[in-house]
């Protein structure tokens, strides 16, 4: 019987082959934190009186979240991180470096890997063939110390992909289309598998916003075989030689297979308070917005921001809306420097803001007032999220964002397309 590729990655790590339900014993190659569960996992670590980390240089702590930090409390958490990066020769990634998924991508994570991170989209490095997953600190601490954990093997869904992106399309509103006709636990410890020609198509950018989402409708993992465009990606971030096959057998057994048509499909909208709370954008009735926010681990990539400034480009928000718009990393946001873009975005009327999650997780840089509406780029919209219990959050792809941000309410891109 064949292997799914979470079944195959899994087997490898645990040194035998595993059959979905079993709890096995998985060696862990990458393990991370973040500056809102990272002082836990660092006081847990410490309850071990374990002398050292299991792989300090595998081992890595952002300081994202808070990034600069806005309350003296979040300033000594990050001290926390700082003070044990230095005595354990932990990876830091400091203030400004980027979201910690970004950076995962850019440099940490390879194809075949088994990643465990202290924050639940840690499946978007899922895109690079790698099983990657959300666990709580406590565990995190733990596999710090031993680079082991134990899991249950997941149940796979083979999500089959085919056609192509009609005009105003994007990957955020297939993975937002398929939130809303499973259900925001319509995959609960399941691993949502890729593939079909559509896939093949997709750009890695594209595959890394469908692998974050994946947790959105409760899945473990969002995994993609590798290919030729993988190695294009590794190879443009200097890791050409961590490159491998990656891909379920022919005779993988699933537990459900979905079939999606790309051409079918329309710009897509997440409707406050839950993401599978989807409608098509000719659903949507004429809704002002106050707030557009256009970055984070979903779609603050060069290609998401050269999508929104080719629509910004040469107009101005819309009056008394605010844009904001955070690059996911330094690095791309260096790159949309050298290329134009934030430029374009400050000439627009945007507000730059430091590469971190401030405004996605409401904590600082972009909180709701009572009663106000953003839409959003990011991956959640349940209440509260963005700061505010009494405020509203819409989730879209950056082309229907920065269209919007232009229009005033939420707009239908392929009207300028």
């Amino acid at each position: 019987m064949g292997q799914t590729i979470a079944e195959k990655i899994l087997s490898a790590h645990a040194g035998k082959k595993v059959k979905p339900g079993e709890l096995v014993i998985s060696n862990i190659d990458v393990v991370m934190v973040q500056d809102g569960t990272g002082p836990l996992a660092v006081n847990e670590f410490k309850k071990l009186n374990k002398d050292k980390l299991f792989n300090p240089k595998r081992t890595i702590l952002f300081i994202d979240h808070a990034a600069p930090s806005p309350r003296k409390e979040l300033s000594n958490s990050h001290t926390v991180l700082r003070d044990f990066a230095k005595e354990y020769g932990a990876v830091l990634s400091e203030v400004g470096e980027g979201v910690c998924h970004q950076r995962l991508i850019e440099e940490f994570v390879n194809p075949g890997e088994v990643l465990l991170g202290a924050d639940s989209h840690t499946c978007t490095s899922g895109a690079l063939g790698a099983f990657a997953t959300g666990v709580g600190s406590t565990d995190i601490a733990v596999v710090m110390g031993l680079g082991k954990t134990w899991l249950k093997v997941p149940s796979t869904y083979k999500i089959v992909v085919e056609g192509s992106f009609p005009k105003g399309v994007y990957a955020k509103d297939l993975i937002l289309h398929l939130i809303g006709l499973i259900g925001a636990d319509g995959a609960t410890y399941k691993a949502l598998e890729f593939t079909g020609s559509g896939v093949k198509n997709m750009t890695m950018s594209d595959r890394f916003t469908i692998s974050n989402m994946a947790v959105e409708a409760g899945a473990k993992a969002g995994l993609f075989e590798t290919d030729e465009k993988t190695l294009e990606y590794l190879k443009e971030h200097n890791r050409a030689d961590k490159f491998k096959e990656i891909k379920a057998d022919e005779d993988a057994v699933y537990e459900k297979v979905i079939k999606i048509n790309l051409n079918e499909l329309k710009p897509t909208i997440s409707c406050p308070h839950t993401v599978d709370n989807t409608k098509t954008i000719d659903e949507m009735e004429h809704t002002e917005i106050n707030q557009v926010y256009i970055g984070t681990c979903t779609n603050g990539r060069i290609e998401d921001l050269r999508i929104a400034a080719s629509i910004l480009k040469g107009k101005k928000v819309k009056e008394g809306l605010r844009l904001l718009v955070a690059p996911a990393s330094r690095q791309v946001f260096i790159q949309a420097l050298e290329e134009g873009l934030i430029t374009t975005f400050v000439s627009a009327g945007a507000a730059i803001v430091t590469s971190g999650c401030g405004a996605c997780v409401g904590v600082h840089a972009g909180i709701l007032g009572d009663g106000e509406k953003c839409l959003a780029t990011q991956n959640r919209n349940f209440r509260g999220r963005m700061g505010n219990t009494e405020g509203f959050i819409y989730l879209a792809s950056p082309a229907t964002a920065a269209y919007s941000a232009l229009k005033g309410y939420i707009a239908d891109v392929r009207e300028v397309l």
